[in-house]
């Protein structure tokens, strides 16, 4: 039966988002960014308690949000709990970008930007990543000249792993006064670098972060937006009163509670992401340079068929060439004993002519 419905343009003119994959449980899940070796303790035990009262009742904000402030370091009246980093980018959209507004992004990155900007039916003006992955700054500040509605920098950057320095986020603040700049932190706690302590300085500075990363928590979807009190209330204007589910909110704080089990994974994925970058550059793989939980790296012609014989093995990784281009993989950082799994297979795949460095 054919269906007629008062659809908007903007949402025939797209294609659905469909997640990457399904049936990941039991496999290596080097896809997402995710924490492979799992959530605290802590976390398990906060979920155990919740009566079934508490998960009949609608959640309360208050004290969570205090405690989660803390733990940033700014005012529970600068913070905003989502439903995941992603609802921390929707509202964005919901409160600032009318049909035809004008969003500034630069890709490849996080695609959350431009589908929520192509949702909006948004202008989108995009810039690209260097060859060398570098973040194209004076390009980025002069496009802010056409007084984009929002603006949107990963930092450091997904797929890229680019960390922008702080002297040049703050040339883009001078450059963006009638500009909402968002800057995603998703990765922050790897990098070790955040402006957070700026929101108060710049009223157009938004900062968000997630609990999907570091935390590992991301099957619960907690996330969150900062800014200053004044600029952060309009955001509260586009927000249903119960985005984040009490489940959640228990988890975040019992994590919290918990730092050191987010220090000890932070300092091993570091230690293991440099590891298999050498590993890699053992083996002849072009890598770049990564802030984050993962390292993009260029496999050149052999990539498509490696990714196609990694996942029959059961490890997945995000294949990057529809956007970067053929033979570019974006690899979450595992565990030690996942990555010395990955090696061996790689080194077991690819020609010698090509750990030689001559493909």
């Amino acid at each position: 039966m054919r269906v007629r419905l008062p659809v908007r343009k903007a949402i025939l003119q797209r294609k659905t988002y469909e997640a990457p994959a399904e049936g990941r449980l039991k496999k290596m899940r080097l896809d997402f960014n995710e924490n492979t070796s799992g959530c605290g303790p802590a976390v398990l035990r906060a979920l155990r308690k919740l009566t079934p009262e508490q998960v009949a009742m609608y959640p309360e904000y208050a004290a969570p949000t205090r405690r989660i402030a803390a733990y940033f370091g700014i005012a529970e009246h600068e913070l905003l709990l989502t439903n995941g980093g992603d609802d921390a980018l929707r509202v964005f959209f919901d409160a600032f970008v009318e049909p035809s507004s004008h969003v500034l992004i630069c890709e490849p990155t996080f695609p959350m930007y431009r589908y929520y900007a192509e949702i909006a039916g948004a202008r989108i003006e995009t810039l690209r990543y260097g060859s060398e992955m570098e973040f194209p700054l004076d390009e980025f500040v002069a496009a802010l000249r056409k007084k984009p509605a929002v603006a949107f920098i990963a930092n450091p950057n997904n797929p890229t792993g680019t960390l922008l320095p702080l002297a040049d986020i703050q040339k883009i603040l001078l450059a963006a006064a009638s500009t909402v700049v968002v800057i995603d932190e998703a990765y922050a706690e790897f990098s070790g670098v955040t402006v957070l302590p700026w929101i108060r300085k710049y009223p157009n500075l938004f900062v968000t972060r997630t609990f999907s990363k570091a935390a590992g928590l991301a099957g619960l979807r907690l996330g969150a937006a900062m800014a200053c009190r004044e600029s952060l209330a309009l955001l509260r204007r586009a927000m249903p009163p119960f985005p984040v589910n009490v489940a959640a909110l228990a988890a975040a704080e019992a994590a919290l509670q918990e730092r050191s089990s987010i220090r000890n994974y932070v300092k091993q994925t570091r230690e293991i992401r440099e590891w298999f970058a050498g590993e890699l550059a053992r083996l002849g793989v072009r890598t770049f340079l990564s802030a984050g939980n993962f390292l993009l790296a260029n496999f050149g012609v052999q990539g498509p068929a490696l990714f196609k014989k990694l996942a029959s093995q059961g490890i997945l990784v995000r294949e990057r060439s529809k956007d970067i281009g053929p033979g570019f993989v974006r690899i979450s950082i595992g565990t030690a004993a996942e990555m010395k799994r990955l090696v061996n297979v790689i080194q077991n795949e690819i020609r010698p002519t090509f750990r030689q460095g001559r493909n």
